[in-house]
């Protein structure tokens, strides 16, 4: 049985029909993390709600996974006190995403010392809560799109943890890849790749606790922000303030910490000014434009390759196909 057979038999739901108010855990308020495929608008998400003077999202991180996993050997092993945190704060900043990061990790170890014993998520917490205070908010989240991949792990560690799965046209986040030089590299590819990230994210979804993942739709966000930023901020407990449609104004500002080149695990360099480049529309107001690219400029065989694939997904998510 292929993955889109098992998406069919578990029934597809349509994006940003479902929210909550946003829960607390354990006296914690809600901590919002920004999911989704690559090129899906998770960068716009992540600056409109970093916007909120309550609220601070970090450039990507992608290595709370890795944190965790090695964190529960570590206490398997019997390793406790200094050294735990000296290991905790190795993976940390030796991850390729640390350099994308403004902070001192002196000021991270420092909040790790606070818990004894340490956990993986009091550990997450001290790097967050330093990150936080070091741009004086009092609230933190994250936005790192491969999280969709481990949200149930990271809930287990971090329990306020609410997902936010940003949805966007496949079409469109093909004509984006293609604009990249890490993209897949032929549009059927990328189609591949399409359904089956976004079926298994929504699959492994489904094993998070209740009300805390919704899903919403780039193209809702970016046609009419404000009602579905309302939405946002209730799901994780913000109270409604509109400097987050004015997100813009601060973006590039934002921005300037990626702004370097970037050596990925996997090999190879994204450039400084690629990376500048990919991220040149968040300077601007949200805009329809980037909306449906694909009747322009997808040329008529590709739309044929990429629905192919993708058709069926396409349809039962709500897009013309």
């Amino acid at each position: 049985m292929g993955l889109l057979d098992g998406i069919r038999r578990r029934g597809i739901r349509r994006p940003g029909v479902t929210f909550g108010r946003g829960r607390r855990e354990a006296g914690r308020v809600p901590a919002p993390f920004v999911v989704g495929i690559a090129r899906s608008g998770t960068t716009l998400l992540r600056l409109m709600l970093d916007a909120h003077p309550q609220l601070t999202i970090p450039p990507e991180t992608h290595f709370l996974p890795r944190l965790f996993t090695q964190f529960d050997r570590w206490v398997e092993q019997g390793i406790e006190g200094a050294e735990l945190r000296e290991r905790a704060m190795e993976l940390i900043v030796s991850h390729p995403r640390w350099g994308d990061i403004d902070l001192d990790p002196g000021e991270v170890e420092r909040r790790m010392a606070h818990h004894e014993p340490l956990t993986g998520g009091d550990a997450a917490r001290s790097f967050y809560e330093a990150y936080a205070a070091c741009e004086g908010k009092p609230r933190w989240g994250d936005k790192s799109p491969p999280y969709t991949w481990k949200a149930k792990r990271i809930q287990r560690a971090l329990p306020e943890a609410h997902f936010i799965h940003l949805i966007r046209d496949g079409r469109d986040v093909a004509l984006s890849l293609s604009e990249v030089s890490w993209g897949p590299g032929d549009v059927q590819a990328a189609a591949t790749k399409w359904v089956e990230e976004l079926g298994r994210a929504r699959h492994r979804a489904q094993r998070l606790r209740p009300g805390t993942y919704v899903e919403i739709r780039y193209e809702d966000l970016v046609a009419d922000p404000e009602p579905l930023l309302r939405r946002i901020a209730d799901f994780v407990g913000l109270p409604w303030d509109p400097v987050m449609l004015d997100y813009h104004h601060g973006a590039e500002e934002r921005m300037k910490e990626v702004v370097r080149d970037f050596h990925p695990l996997g090999g190879g360099t994204i450039t400084a000014e690629e990376r500048k480049r990919q991220h040149e529309l968040v300077k601007s107001p949200p805009s329809s434009s980037r909306v449906g690219r694909w009747r322009t400029e997808m040329s008529a065989e590709d739309r044929e390759a990429f629905e192919t694939v993708a058709g069926d997904l396409l349809r039962a998510l709500g897009y013309e196909v």
